[in-house]
Order: C-alpha cells, then structure tokens, then sequence
C-alpha cells in the first residue's frame, strides 16, 4: 500500500470509530444479508462481536504503516476463525459488507480512493488470512 492509501484508510477509520457501535451493527446486518449461511457461526452476543470486529479494525488500521508487525496477530485470528467454521469463500462476502457499511457510514467522504484503498487493505489482510488458514486445513 502507498502512503497516500494508508492515509485514506487511516483517516476514514478515525471518522466511523465514533460511530463504531452503528457500524457494526450495519456491517453484520449486511453480512447476513448477502451471505446468511455464516449467520450461525456466530453464537454469542452480537454487541459484544461487534465490539470486538471494531477493536481488531482499529488495531490492524493502526499498523497498515507496519504491516509487519500486525500480520502475526491476523494470522492468527484466521487460524481462530478456521475452528469457528470460516471458509476462504466467507471472505468475499466480508470484504464486501466491510465496503458497504464505510459506504453507509462515511456517506460522500467515501471517495474513489478511498474505497480503493480500503479494497487493497483488505485484500492485503485477507489474502494473508486465507493463506494462514490454508496452514491449519493442511
């Protein structure tokens, strides 16, 4: 990622964390709307889930400038969401909900480049992710 990506990615965060509570109550809304078969892998309180899908963004937004001393807290969680019964294909329909909601929260701030910047962050996270989880399905 470029600086200016990072930056995008970074300052846009900084204006949906006040609103962290609305967001994710927004992403997971959309998630189970367009991929209802991962609903039932979620078992818990889903205020305290998004409470946690918020703390983990902020973290790994936090270190998009040293993406590598976050990749071994993402690696891990993926191999965590590989014995909750995530699949590689789950992570379309995440990446997809993830957009839709800084759509939805960021309204016209969400720019071109932004939304560029948070694909390529994501497909960065994700592709790591995947690859981690590939280690454990072995």
């Amino acid at each position: 990622m470029t600086p200016a990506q990072i930056s995008h990615v970074q300052s846009s965060f900084a204006s949906v964390a006040p609103i962290s509570d609305q967001a994710a109550t927004l992403f997971y809304g959309r998630l189970f709307e367009i991929a209802p078969e991962v609903k039932p892998l979620f078992k818990g309180d889903m205020r305290e889930q998004g409470a946690k899908l918020m703390k983990t963004l902020a973290m790994v937004v936090g270190g998009l400038n040293r993406l590598e001393t976050i990749l071994p807290a993402v690696e891990a969680l993926a191999i965590r969401h590989v014995a909750y019964g995530v699949e590689d294909r789950h992570y379309d329909a995440v990446g997809s909900a993830l957009l839709w909601t800084l759509e939805q929260g960021l309204g016209d701030a969400f720019t071109p480049e932004t939304r560029e910047a948070w694909s390529i962050a994501y497909t960065t996270l994700a592709d790591a992710m995947i690859s981690a989880s590939a280690k454990v399905s072995a």
